[in-house]
């Protein structure tokens, strides 16, 4: 893993300053338990570092019991996988490279997190998901699009979903079934998270067929740990005019609380990596910031 480790850090780094040290999944409390992390310094996060003395406890939420989309333990006779590669219907590649197995166990291409398990993930290793960064620009009472007084840019908005499980605002993705193709999840997530699924028609399947990669790779999220982590595919579909998804009403369903068109700029506070992501639609699109 020494090796490994060394040889992916560098482009990491380059690719979204901050989240190589996962900061969001260390040195907490797990979301949803009372199970504490065991502490991990910024100095021995990567395995190539020793640290003689980790000795992280062991979480899996009882909510993956007998789930048809969660894995077996690893060590149940009946589990059966194909590390690094497509397993069935199972895509357990990850993004960022090759992971090492250690005892059976994939390990966090990112280092400690001070939890072993897979806590609420469903997979071992990468869990797969897919973020649909859906904007348009900002317009006032006359429908003439906003431009801010400090940067003379144009204002972007994006829709955003309160979450149920934390009350953080996010971008509306969710989990690639298995089998599933990643664009069929960032228009399925969008449609059952954001907006009445009546709402569907020509328009808006065009709109969700012509999007823009934005990145792909893994995520800080506060439910990693060292055997299982999140990864996601995120892709900016821009409605120039606002008149595709911006004309309908937004209506919160499936894991949202509450949903709505909320202004971007430096000050968004959002979700694990999710502000990371949205940064790089801002830069794409030349706006406000």
């Amino acid at each position: 893993m020494v090796g490994l480790t060394r040889a992916i850090v560098p482009p990491i780094m380059a690719m979204i300053p901050g989240i190589y040290k996962h900061h969001r999944c260390r040195n907490n409390v797990y979301p949803s338990s009372d199970v504490r992390r065991y502490p991990v310094p910024d100095e021995s996060v990567f395995w190539s570092q020793p640290y003689p003395d980790y000795q992280p406890p062991l979480y899996e939420a009882a909510v993956l019991k007998d789930k048809e989309w969660a894995d077996l333990d690893v060590d149940d006779p009946n589990f059966e996988v194909k590390w690094n590669q497509l397993d069935g219907g199972v895509n357990r590649v990850s993004f960022v490279g090759a992971y090492e197995i250690r005892d059976g166990f994939p390990m966090n291409l990112f280092g400690r997190t001070g939890l072993r398990g897979r806590g609420l993930l469903g997979r071992w290793g990468p869990n797969h998901a897919a973020d649909p960064v859906v904007t348009k620009w900002k317009v006032d009472g006359d429908g003439t699009v906003v431009v801010s007084e400090d940067t003379g840019r144009r204002v972007l908005q994006m829709c955003a979903i309160e979450r149920h499980d934390c009350g953080e605002w996010a971008i509306p993705g969710g989990m690639v079934d298995p089998g599933e193709k990643v664009s069929a999840t960032l228009k399925r997530e969008f449609m059952e998270e954001a907006m009445s699924t009546s709402s569907g028609t020509e328009d808006v399947e065009q709109f969700f067929s012509a999007g823009k990669e934005i990145y792909k790779g893994y995520v800080d999220d506060p439910r990693n740990t060292d055997n299982a982590w999140m990864e996601t595919v995120a892709v900016n579909f821009h409605d120039e005019d606002g008149s595709v998804v911006g004309r309908f009403n937004l209506h919160a369903g499936d894991d949202a609380a509450k949903v709505k068109w909320m202004d971007v700029d430096s000050g968004v506070k959002l979700y694990a990596s999710h502000a990371n992501i949205v940064k790089r639609v801002v830069d794409a699109l030349d706006a406000h910031w």
